[in-house]
């Protein structure tokens, strides 16, 4: 076997690890899509009652102990803890946003 044969089937090993690294990631891609609609059509649920019985918005104490609890799931899950924590963060103001558009 020629080295030009030994490096394109390394290629060709390659190209089709590559692809299936790309469907894994393609399908969790579809279910963090999925799983944040869930989460969102729970929140927007969370933000009406909250609306209705005129409470705040935002629930800072909830907040802290999501964060704290999401970066200890995060180290656990060997996925850095900043990263997570401002994800969740973020999803937070998300949130936090839609409940304001509940209350106006």
């Amino acid at each position: 076997m020629s080295e030009s044969d030994t490096l394109s089937d390394d290629v060709a090993r390659a190209a089709e690890l590559l692809k299936g690294h790309r469907e894994s990631i393609d399908r969790l891609d579809a279910i963090l899509v999925n799983t944040l609609a869930e989460r969102f059509k729970h929140t927007q649920s969370v933000g009406k009652l909250k609306a209705e019985h005129d409470l705040p918005p935002s629930d800072p104490s909830r907040e802290a102990q999501q964060i704290a609890r999401l970066e200890e799931l995060a180290i656990k899950a060997n996925l850095d803890p900043d990263f997570a924590k401002a994800f969740l963060k973020f999803i937070i103001q998300e949130v936090i946003r839609h409940h304001k558009k509940h209350q106006g």
